[in-house]
């Protein structure tokens, strides 16, 4: 989902973005991505160029402005809806090519990140659904398009406006007052042939976009569930907070279904680990597999000291129950982390992981054969294994804040590898472990609601 802010519009565009300047771009040749890559790519230190296919048909291509290296400019062109002509600051060119090539949400945005995919509105993305590599397309209700005809249906002033120089641009600070004169002006400079003016897609219209219904960061950290303390620092964390839909004096204001998308992908990312963590003997909170082996280990450590008849040792450890326990917690608390260490444990964390998702994709695997041989259309998944699952209880009780992930790419890899729907995966999943999971129902339920893919649930 593209977070930059464009600061003008090619005067070409089928797609102005409101309170932009429109820039000549007559320089551009639109028709030929080749050579706008060209254009700036290898031609002088600090210069690029760059253009790619798109997969759905049609391509993008980006290019440093020669005359004014602080900018770039970025094309996107649809065999059906037309061509997006944008001005943009040359360091962002890379992320826009990346959100237009890879990201699968569109290819307009407006409003902080909602996006337009030629044929229905959709919230930013955040919701991260790992069984399809990409974020949870999630529409808005009761969205209304914008066009330039819509808006021109009260004629502007084109002679109150004008079209920009790239040569001596500069971007402005504010959306430019009258815009509508601006627009009007860019409507009587289409070409012939060019796409009408109903079909110019300028902005979205939705109830959750009305200003009045916008939250503030007190708002924002209610919806989530958080003290306003908790949230993401604005100065050093702003990245992980939502792109705001407007910035007020006093901040940013966040649309309420924006703000409860991102609540749910933070009880995602950090629901887990709170979930299946318990307080050890030192009164941290700790991943539940992890207490459970310190306290194992303090009692092995604890029954060997109270054992010992060397009076050396004794002294050592000093006397009475309480001081064994104490010195028995810390023994054992350092082993009890050695376990299962990610970086230098004596069980190897990350191939255990690995050797999860083939066990729990190799019985699919065995599932989708059986029914390819009886010639079924319709694949019966059968549990998966008790050990199997003896063993996912092991690593989530220990690694919760990588259950998402070990979910989302058994969920990714039985799609793209299988053919399997992540809901049916999904559905195994929940199925296997409310069977032999040492976890309890409502805990098995509530980690699947925080850990599966949305598809996968």
């Amino acid at each position: 989902m593209s977070t930059i802010h464009p600061v003008a519009n090619g005067l070409r565009t089928d797609y102005p973005i409101p309170g932009l300047p429109f820039i000549n771009d007559e320089r551009l040749p639109l028709d030929n991505p080749d050579a706008i890559e060209r254009t700036g790519r290898n031609q002088g230190e600090g210069l690029w160029g760059r253009t790619d296919s798109l997969r759905g048909g049609g391509w993008v291509a980006f290019t440093t402005e020669t005359k004014n290296r602080d900018y770039a400019w970025a094309v996107h062109h649809h065999p059906e809806h037309g061509r997006t002509v944008l001005l943009i600051r040359d360091q962002d060119m890379s992320s826009l090519h990346h959100d237009w090539t890879f990201g699968r949400s569109g290819f307009l945005y407006r409003h902080g990140g909602y996006w337009w995919d030629g044929t229905a509105w959709h919230r930013p993305g955040q919701i991260m659904d790992r069984a399809y590599e990409g974020y949870d397309a999630r529409p808005v209700q009761d969205a209304t398009t914008v066009t330039a005809a819509g808006i021109l249906a009260h004629p502007g002033r084109p002679g109150n406006a004008r079209i920009a120089k790239i040569a001596d641009f500069t971007a402005p600070e504010e959306p430019l007052p009258r815009w509508q004169d601006h627009l009007a002006l860019w409507a009587s400079s289409r070409r012939p042939g060019s796409r009408p003016l109903d079909r110019c897609v300028v902005d979205l219209r939705a109830p959750e976009l009305e200003p009045a219904r916008f939250v503030d960061r007190a708002g924002l950290a209610q919806i989530a569930g958080l003290a306003p303390e908790d949230l993401p620092d604005p100065k050093y964390a702003r990245s992980s907070l939502p792109v705001p839909q407007t910035e007020a004096p006093d901040g940013p204001r966040w649309s309420q279904p924006v703000a409860r998308d991102w609540a749910e992908q933070h009880r995602r990312i950090h629901g887990p680990r709170a979930l299946l963590s318990g307080p050890t003997t030192f009164g941290t909170d700790q991943p539940l597999g992890l207490v459970a082996d310190h306290n194992r280990l303090t009692k092995i450590i604890y029954d060997g000291l109270e054992d010992t008849n060397d009076r050396k040792d004794k002294r050592a450890f000093g006397r009475g129950a309480t001081k064994r326990e104490e010195s028995a917690a810390k023994l054992a608390w350092w082993s009890a982390v050695a376990l299962s260490d990610n970086s230098d444990g004596f069980i190897p964390v990350s191939a255990l992981r690995t050797t999860l998702i083939e066990a729990v994709v190799g019985g699919l695997a065995e599932d989708v054969d059986r029914a390819e041989k009886g010639n079924r259309t319709d694949v019966s998944l059968g549990d998966i294994k008790t050990d199997v699952v003896k063993l996912l209880d092991w690593y989530i009780l220990r690694e919760p804040d990588q259950t998402p992930s070990l979910f989302g790419e058994i969920c990714l890899i039985a799609r793209t590898r299988l053919g399997l729907n992540p809901k049916d995966i999904g559905s195994l999943l929940r199925r296997s472990l409310h069977l032999d999971s040492e976890l309890n129902d409502e805990t098995v339920n509530a980690l699947l609601d925080l850990a599966l893919p949305p598809s996968a649930n």
